[in-house]
């Protein structure tokens, strides 16, 4: 009966945010529950109508809860562009007054991928309907991801589960480490964030280039948060959700950071989007890596300001790799070292990672051409913007703490910081940790940045 009660939990916590909103979840898990049995027993032509069913369905709820008024506000801005005749917005609906729904792009897309792999023959269809609508709205990753594969979550729900006191500890030590990233470090990061973007002329030169390097490790801190707490809370239940990160900031190149960042995504994208614009479609490499990008921009918010961010990223990996050759040749010629290499490499990438950030954070395409205008534009060297110089120290210096950590532990193993200690020392961690949390914790009430997506 263990399912029925976990069931009966995700919906709830689903339901806190917006109660009607839930029709959506169940509306995707009763369309792609049912495919997923037709195509198991159905021939190839009925089968791909039940794929594109299942498709049609998911990205349908996608578009309109979340794209119809982006897509509807940028068609109105081109026949305006061409002086053609736009609707009337008083008399035209409102699309914005549609209410997001949280998580709609995390759980539609870990649906869809059940149904692509059954549709495959990959996987057998769960015939259990109330399993898989646990896959579908299991709580810990529902609303942020990671986006879990069928293969791997489906038998963990199925099986007999015993109370095990190491998952209990592991897990409560991965959660109290997301806790920690985010009302500790990413909070306090956000507050210098927020005061540099809430005005760049105000601030410009040095203080935005900080804010730009600062949201850079903001949004890694409050996504890798969540992400730890979602695999935490997990594990205490005894389920093994898969890692998101791997220490992707020490990544010195494009294609190694996009193998460390977000990786759920990354290889969803990988396997039910590049693959097959290459292999079916057999579109080249070069052109399929940019439409991937742009989807993964999109992927992210309904604003062209997404977009640009998820096409720069591609246009640095598309020169990385169509420059691959050319690269290997001059640094062969100049001697470098690998190391010196990797140096260079890291510069590169983060510098240019953090500039395409610009974007994501900034409210639209002008708003972050201001920013990048500002940023460089040096008139001195002021940059504590906050006015407490304890608070500037803080943070470099936890930004340090938590890089040290992932440098030495990775993403995935921080409980051997732990529980490898004696009992007494153990515990005096465990102490140390929550006098932490409550002393520098902020009081924020700030949401998970990607509960927006």
């Amino acid at each position: 009966m263990r399912w029925i009660w976990l069931l009966l939990g995700s919906y709830y916590f689903y339901m806190a945010a917006e109660p009607s909103l839930v029709l959506l979840l169940l509306l995707s898990t009763v369309v792609d529950y049912f495919c997923g049995l037709g195509m198991w027993e159905a021939g190839q032509q009925l089968k791909k109508l039940y794929l594109a069913t299942s498709i049609s369905v998911n990205i349908g709820i996608l578009f309109v809860f979340k794209y119809l008024g982006f897509f509807t506000a940028s068609f109105q801005g081109v026949l305006g562009f061409f002086g053609l005749p736009e609707s009337d917005p008083d008399s035209a609906y409102q699309f914005e007054q549609i209410l997001l729904p949280v998580g709609i792009s995390f759980y539609t897309f870990q649906t869809l991928g059940y149904s692509i792999e059954v549709y495959r023959g990959n996987i057998k269809p769960e015939r259990h309907f109330g399993t898989f609508a646990l896959y579908v709205a299991f709580f810990p990753q529902l609303v942020a991801g990671p986006i879990e594969r069928a293969n791997r979550l489906l038998p963990q729900l199925k099986k007999r589960i015993h109370l095990d006191l190491g998952n209990i500890r592991k897990g409560l030590i991965f959660m109290a480490w997301g806790f920690f990233l985010k009302i500790v470090v990413a909070d306090r990061l956000g507050l210098y964030v927020d005061e540099a973007y809430s005005d760049p002329e105000l601030y410009h030169g040095l203080p935005l280039v900080l804010s730009a390097i600062f949201f850079g490790f903001q949004i890694y801190y409050d996504f890798s948060a969540y992400t730890a707490i979602a695999i935490g809370a997990a594990r205490t239940m005894g389920y093994d959700l898969m890692q998101n990160f791997n220490r992707p900031f020490f990544a010195t190149s494009a294609m190694q950071f996009w193998n460390r960042w977000h990786i759920s995504l990354t290889r969803w994208m990988l396997d039910y989007l590049y693959r097959p614009l290459k292999v079916t479609l057999k579109m080249s490499r070069l052109l399929a890596v940019f439409l991937v990008f742009f989807v993964i921009g999109l992927w992210h918010g309904a604003n062209w300001t997404f977009v640009v961010w998820g096409m720069l990223n591609g246009l640095l990996l598309i020169l990385e790799v169509a420059t691959n050759g050319f690269r290997k040749k001059i640094i062969a010629k100049l001697g470098l070292s690998k190391k010196v290499v990797g140096v260079l490499g890291w510069i590169i990438v983060m510098g240019y990672l953090v500039i395409s950030l610009i974007f994501f954070r900034s409210p639209s395409i002008e708003a972050a051409w201001y920013y990048l205008e500002h940023m460089f534009t040096i008139t001195n060297l002021h940059v504590n913007i906050l006015n407490n110089y304890f608070e500037l120290f803080l943070s470099f210096l936890l930004i340090l703490g938590v890089q040290a950590v992932h440098y030495t532990k990775g993403n995935h193993r921080i409980d051997e910081l732990v529980v490898h200690k004696s009992t007494p020392l153990r515990w005096t961690i465990y102490i140390t940790y929550i006098l932490i949390i409550v002393f520098f914790a902020l009081n924020r009430q700030q949401t998970f940045i990607y509960f927006q997506f």
